[in-house]
């Protein structure tokens, strides 16, 4: 087996619906993929009502937010179809829509909905940077997130003059990891995260907390809130995503255990 992770362990802890890019992309470097999801997607509370009531009158919002590709898919089947609803470029569509980053954007064009704003940084704060003031008179924006998201994004497009109208689209709920999993996480070379609720649920399951996984295990997070995270519950991180997506996850782990 060839490339620059050939032979070594590298665990995942994405849901399992969403794993398979960043498998492929770690199995195309060589590296043997340990697949432990953490975390189970499920509706929100409110089993969507909340989003469809919001979907229904997409026409009253100037701007629609989306932070990752399973906000994207719960807004597309929550849309009406038609002009101002499910529709892409050039279609007539009365709104715009924004993501965090190209991992978003991608599942938005899968879906038929044209993506008009990606940040340069694929953070919160890189979104708000590029996000636009409001028009005089206001303007209304749809921002559909995970329950428990960061109030940062919902804030500073406040801040910006629009009048925000959060939903939560979806929620992650810890996964029953399979103790053989755990065992074979414990010998790995290096465990990635891509999410903050993907540690926490990871360092939930592990029977000895943080110290279950070893020292020589490299961390590796996809950006700087999950790490945050992280180093916030007894972790050291080797290496942070730059840019932060599933490529730049990938060359993280590359230097992590270079």
């Amino acid at each position: 087996m060839t490339g620059r992770l050939a032979g070594r362990s590298v665990v995942v802890t994405r849901a399992a619906e969403q794993a398979g890019r960043l498998v492929a992309l770690l199995e195309g470097e060589g590296a043997v993929v340990i697949e432990v999801p953490t975390v189970v997607i499920v509706d929100s509370d409110d089993s969507g009502t909340a989003l469809a009531a919001a979907a229904g009158r997409i026409a009253d919002f100037d701007w629609v937010v989306v932070t990752s590709a399973n906000g994207a898919a719960r807004l597309a089947a929550a849309l009406p179809a038609g002009p101002t609803g499910l529709s892409t470029r050039p279609a007539p569509r009365s709104w715009r829509l924004a993501v965090v980053g190209p991992g978003t954007a991608e599942a938005c064009a899968t879906l038929g909905l044209g993506v008009d704003l990606i940040p340069e940084r694929f953070v919160a704060d890189g979104l708000l940077a590029s996000f636009p003031a409001a028009p005089s008179g206001g303007g209304r924006v749809l921002l559909a997130q995970a329950e428990g998201a960061r109030p940062v994004l919902a804030a500073g497009v406040a801040s910006r003059g629009w009048s925000v109208e959060a939903v939560c689209a979806y929620r992650t709920v810890p996964a029953l990891i399979p103790e053989g999993l755990l065992d074979r996480v414990v010998k790995a070379d290096a465990i990635t995260f891509t999410s903050g609720s993907t540690v926490r649920s990871f360092i939930g399951a592990m029977p000895g907390g943080v110290p279950g996984v070893s020292s020589a295990t490299a961390v590796v997070c996809i950006g700087p809130v999950t790490a945050g995270e992280a180093e916030a519950m007894g972790m050291k991180v080797a290496a942070v995503a730059d840019p932060h997506d599933l490529p730049g996850l990938v060359e993280a782990v590359v230097l992590a255990l270079g």
